[in-house]
């Protein structure tokens, strides 16, 4: 089923603290949206909003046209997995495992017993005693074996290991070819999964800063690198996010997409430009203001 989320207008506050401000957004389709941001800037107060764990302040947040809060239609095709404490969890992987397939309609179990034996989960063993990284490996099992519509991973990769997290992001794409749907990974680790992400969405001081394809995101994105006396004038009017110096080499990352003719004209003037990655690009559109 295709989704289609919309916020509008949507504030967020914890008594006088205003977590989301006026955010309007809007979700659709089958791809793997990549929500960015610094501690606090509010990505996991605005995904509990869309799991509908609680009410905006203001404004609305529809799926299908539909308000999903306490929407008993809506909410098995949601999932929202996020790293818990589970050490009052009795339960075994198997049970935890067992108890989602009861709730989610869509939930595969022949894929969740390959992932279990991909992660090397011991089933029997009580979920309050798994490592850090095993108790990320069951959360990700369940997000993908439960095949919702909408799957929402906030973090949930932190406490795998490099080779771990590898084999998540292997099987999400994979999954995600055979079984699309709409995912939601919240991450810091900008430069490590931005290979995945269809769409950007960075957030920053409760705000929307950006929200774009990533392809064109990171096109947006420059740098130009010379002597100082012909990339002045050449940078002149444009949006700078970045400057570093080296003697009379200058080094200035832009933000804005350059023409054909801009692109002649640097190489003609023996200007070096080059791309900026995701992760730079993030660094600078939300680093503080002088």
């Amino acid at each position: 089923m295709t989704m289609r989320v919309e916020f509008n207008g949507v504030s967020l506050r914890y008594n006088t603290f205003e977590a989301l401000k006026q955010i309007t957004l809007r979700l659709e389709g089958e791809k793997i949206y990549g929500l960015l941001g610094r501690n606090g800037a509010g990505k996991t107060s605005l995904l509990t909003l869309l799991a509908a764990y609680r009410e905006p302040t203001e404004g609305t947040i529809t799926v299908n046209g539909q308000i999903h809060f306490e929407n008993e239609k809506i909410m098995p095709d949601i999932a929202f997995l996020y790293e818990r404490d589970y050490k009052e969890e009795s339960e075994t992987v198997k049970e935890v495992l067992e108890m989602a397939e009861r709730y989610r309609p869509a939930y595969d179990r022949e894929y969740a017993e390959y992932l279990v034996r991909r992660f090397k989960l011991p089933l029997e063993k009580p979920v309050k005693k798994l490592s850090k990284g095993m108790q990320s490996a069951m959360n990700v099992t369940l997000g993908l074996a439960s095949r919702t519509a909408i799957t929402i991973f906030d973090e949930v990769y932190l406490g795998m290991d490099a080779p771990t997290r590898e084999i998540f992001y292997r099987e999400l794409l994979e999954d995600q070819t055979r079984h699309p749907r709409m995912f939601i990974l919240s991450t810091h680790l900008v430069s490590e999964m931005d290979h995945l992400f269809d769409e950007v969405i960075i957030l920053d001081k409760g705000k929307v800063v950006v929200q774009e394809a990533y392809d064109r995101l990171v096109s947006r994105g420059v740098t130009v690198t010379g002597d100082e006396r012909i990339v002045d004038p050449f940078v002149e009017g444009k949006k700078i996010l970045n400057e570093q110096r080296l003697g009379k080499t200058k080094s200035v990352t832009l933000y804005g997409a350059f023409t054909e003719e801009e692109m002649a004209r640097a190489r003609s003037e023996g200007l070096d430009v080059g791309p900026v990655s995701l992760q730079d690009l993030f660094i600078f559109l939300t680093g503080e203001e002088d």
